[in-house]
């Protein structure tokens, strides 16, 4: 079997979103089978899953646990800004870190394929 790489781009909310979960489920099978994930951006609402205050309460997709594996974690700085969250990094639940979009065309020009989980939904 040939092994992949994946850019991962996370478009939504969890826990209550299917593509979150999906989005999330597929990175650990693919790590599973020994893929490469080259990187998960959240872009659009997707960057909500990063912020700490949040309502820590919810379950859903652990993404700390996939940074200690390694994998970038990536929240667009300009989608968080347009949601009024601003683009500090010491708000962020671990493991994430702050980028652009300029990580997510880097990261696509590297990926064997690209995958992006949920509709975008800008205010």
């Amino acid at each position: 079997m040939e092994t992949m790489r994946y850019a991962i781009q996370i478009n939504e909310q969890g826990p209550d979103s299917e593509a979150v979960a999906f989005g999330y489920e597929f990175i650990k099978a693919a790590l599973a089978c020994g893929h490469e994930v080259v990187l998960v951006f959240f872009y659009h609402d997707g960057v909500l899953n990063a912020f700490s205050e949040l309502d820590d309460s919810l379950s859903g997709p652990d993404w700390s646990s996939l940074a200690e594996r390694g994998i970038d974690l990536v929240v667009c700085t300009a989608a968080s800004e347009r949601r009024g969250l601003g683009g500090d990094a010491s708000r962020f639940r671990a493991g994430f870190k702050v980028g652009g979009l300029g990580s997510w065309v880097d990261a696509c020009l590297k990926a064997d394929r690209t995958l992006i989980f949920g509709a975008p939904h800008d205010p």
